[in-house]
This record gives structure tokens, C-alpha cells and sequence, in this order.
């Protein structure tokens, strides 16, 4: 079985595909990995992947449509990292999600209409068992360094772990998105750098459920996006 990450969130609009779309990117270059996009009828993930081919746009990705989480679980034994991009809602399908992931990632913009959600998903998932240790939340879409940092203190004082960094709202990683790329690979050398940083504090917690899921350490893992 491979370590599964799952991006959940109670509400859209909150960079969950964006961000999943992007650890896509960045971690296939160091272990096998797929993304399970269990939202059938948006398909935004999909329609990205076939942009990303169709226009070059970087490293192949492989994603995949599935019905249900069980689905892409049962048919991810040929990866090592199976990232789910669950529907953006809470539902008895985003506790199992949870359930059965090493690692359970929250975006959340800065909005009292995002963090309040955010707060009551986590509150939910603890309750379902959940252990705390896998829930990380990061911050998204924010316009100021003070949007991040008010943030990033009403989720740590709800007692829940924020990824280092945050990702602006800026046009230049819809435009890239558009084009098929990650929000790491824009044409603006700051914006990358800024979505770097959030994604190799990210890929340093994916390392960590693998090291956990493989009994040790593992030499030659990347813990830098690039």
C-alpha cells in the first residue's frame, strides 16, 4: 500500500486541487505517484493533467478519476504515493478519506468564512479518530503577510500544525494552472519561489509518513521542491 495524502476541505474555492495538483508535480520526480480526483463532475484535476500533456507544460502526471477513495486505495499498488483530491465538503466519504491517509492536508484562505470551517473539520475528524499528528493545515490565497500570519494563529490556536509558507492570490498561478503547469513552474520567479517554500515544507511531512509507513529512514528523498 502506498503513503496516502488526502486534501480535504469543507468548502471550494480554497486552493485544495491547486495544491494537490502541485505536490503531483514536484514529488514524481523522486517516487511513484498518482492522483485520485474523486470530484467525477468538476473534474478539474483531469482537465488540468490533459492541458499539462497536451501543452508540454512539464514532467508527465498521472491522474486518474475514480468513484470512490476505496477504489483508488484498492488500484494504487503500483505507487509509492497516492494523493487524493477529495470533494470539497464533509461527509461520511471525507472522514473515511481521512481514516485511511497518513497525512490529512487543510488549505485555508484568511477569511473568518474560511478559518471557521477549517477549525470545525479538523474538530470533526479528531472526534472520528483521527490522530492529530496527521492533520496539517496551510495557508492559501492570502493578499498580505498579515492575512498569513492572523491565519496562521487562529489555526494554531485551535491546535492544529500550519505548514510553513503561504500561497498568495495572484493571477500569475491561475495563468500557469491554465496552461497546465503547477503553481510552482509560473513565469515569475518570486511567485515560484513563494509556492516552493509552502511545497517543500509539505514534501518534508510526506517524507516523514514514508519514513513512518517504511519502518525507517530513507536515503535520497528530496525535501526540496524544485
Amino acid at each position: 500500500m502506498p503513503v496516502i495524502v488526502s486534501f480535504v476541505s469543507q468548502k471550494g474555492g480554497v486552493g485544495k486541487s491547486t495544491l494537490a495538483r502541485t505536490l503531483l508535480a514536484v514529488a514524481g520526480d523522486s517516487m511513484r505517484t498518482r492522483l485520485a480526483d474523486l470530484d467525477p463532475q468538476q473534474a478539474s484535476v483531469i482537465e488540468w493533467e490533459k492541458t499539462r500533456e497536451r501543452n508540454d507544460a512539464g514532467p508527465p502526471c498521472e491522474v486518474v478519476a475514480y468513484e470512490t477513495a476505496s477504489d483508488a486505495i484498492d488500484q494504487s499498488g503500483d505507487v509509492e504515493l497516492l494523493i487524493i483530491d477529495a470533494p470539497a465538503r464533509t461527509s461520511r466519504a471525507t472522514l473515511e478519506i481521512a481514516q485511511r491517509s497518513h497525512l490529512v492536508v487543510q488549505p485555508t484562505g484568511a477569511s473568518a468564512d474560511d478559518l471557521r470551517p477549517a477549525v470545525l473539520l479538523f474538530h470533526e475528524l479528531i472526534k472520528a479518530g483521527v490522530p492529530r499528528e496527521r492533520l496539517v493545515a496551510a495557508v492559501c490565497r492570502v493578499l498580505t503577510e498579515t492575512e498569513e500570519a492572523a491565519a496562521r494563529a487562529y489555526m494554531q490556536a485551535a491546535g492544529y500544525e500550519v505548514l510553513e509558507g503561504s500561497i498568495l492570490e495572484h493571477s500569475g498561478y491561475r495563468q500557469a494552472q491554465n496552461r497546465g503547469h503547477a503553481i510552482t513552474e509560473t513565469r515569475i520567479a518570486k511567485l515560484n519561489q513563494r509556492a516552493d517554500d509552502l511545497m517543500s515544507a509539505l514534501l518534508r511531512k510526506v517524507t516523514e509518513a514514508v519514513e513512518v509507513r517504511a519502518g525507517g529512514p530513507r536515503s535520497g528523498r528530496r525535501g526540496k521542491a524544485s
